[in-house]
């Protein structure tokens, strides 16, 4: 009895010094929260203009609109190669006046390719073709998997898209998620997409990955196929690591491989519930290259901008 009165008096006495830790963080980093407060501030300014604009006469709604915003930054040198520097935006406006069937999703990258596909590869191609997209996303009910997209994109090229996801549950610990999409741009023509994602869960805390995509783009009568096998391990709230290899090529002018990496990504929630940073040392070979090994560390901050 006394030995339990005794753990359990530790249990309190490190969680006593962890919030405190956790206080005096906050104390310290008042600049930080003095930031978020800006940007998210100056997101749901942007959400109330847009929901007014589409607001309907004699229509009365309560809900209030509101935006988020995730932006990271990200530096990836590697042997041959020590200017990468990824940059990704990604704003989302709810428009309630239009009865949450309908959102404003503005980009400089394509949103729909996977987040944990080839990103320290320095395969530049299908990234700058995917800067900036702005597109009003409406769904014939908030909870839909099918969605329709209409707007600018890929150099300022007028598209449409549409897209339909989907989830299995297979078994206790085994989770089938898919979709399939099909677009027109103005300049680039017809494109398709069909991808899907087996996870394992081996525990509480460790997920198994099977992640395949399959692109085909129009303008180049080809597919982009890309494979990647991951294990994704939560330590506790605030510490991951996923540990992954991955594969990318072309259908055209025969099925080949382009390039293959493999790393090892920590991802640490820091000082804030809305601030994360992410250290990735890899791996990789190109075929550009003669596939000769590359080897790199990627270094990124991401910072989220919402409601928490």
């Amino acid at each position: 009895m006394s030995r339990l009165n005794a753990q359990e008096t530790e249990q309190v006495v490190k969680l006593k010094a962890e919030q405190t830790a956790e206080q005096k963080t906050e104390q310290e980093y008042q600049w930080l929260d003095t930031m978020h407060q800006n940007i998210a501030s100056s997101v749901n300014s942007s959400a109330l203009w847009f929901d007014d604009f589409f607001a309907l006469k004699d229509f009365d709604n309560r809900e209030e609109a509101y935006g988020e915003a995730r932006i990271r930054l990200g530096w990836e040198p590697r042997s041959r190669q020590l200017n990468e520097f990824e940059t990704r935006i990604k704003i989302s406006v709810k428009l309630p006046n239009l009865k949450n069937r309908a959102d404003l999703v503005l980009s400089d990258y394509d949103d729909d390719r996977p987040n944990n596909d080839i990103q320290a590869s320095g395969s530049n191609e299908s990234v700058e073709k995917n800067r900036f997209s702005l597109a009003i996303r409406w769904r014939s009910s908030p909870d839909s998997g099918l969605s329709h997209r209409l707007g600018v994109g890929r150099r300022l090229q007028a598209f449409v898209k549409s897209r339909y996801r989907n989830s299995h549950l297979l078994s206790e610990k085994t989770n089938l998620r898919w979709e399939t999409s099909a677009y027109l741009y103005s300049s680039d023509g017809l494109g398709a997409n069909f991808s899907w994602q087996l996870d394992y869960n081996a525990s509480t805390h460790s997920i198994f990955r099977w992640n395949n995509n399959y692109y085909f783009r129009d303008r180049t009568n080809d597919w982009l196929w890309q494979h990647s096998w991951q294990k994704l391990t939560q330590f506790n709230e605030k510490n991951a690591l996923i540990a992954g290899i991955y594969i990318e090529g072309l259908s055209r002018p025969n099925y080949h491989l382009d390039e293959y990496l493999i790393s090892l990504r920590w991802r640490k929630n820091t000082l804030r519930k809305w601030l994360f940073y992410e250290i990735e040392p890899f791996v990789l070979w190109r075929r550009d290259e003669q596939f000769s090994a590359s080897y790199g560390i990627a270094l990124r901050l991401e910072g989220y901008f919402g409601d928490i």
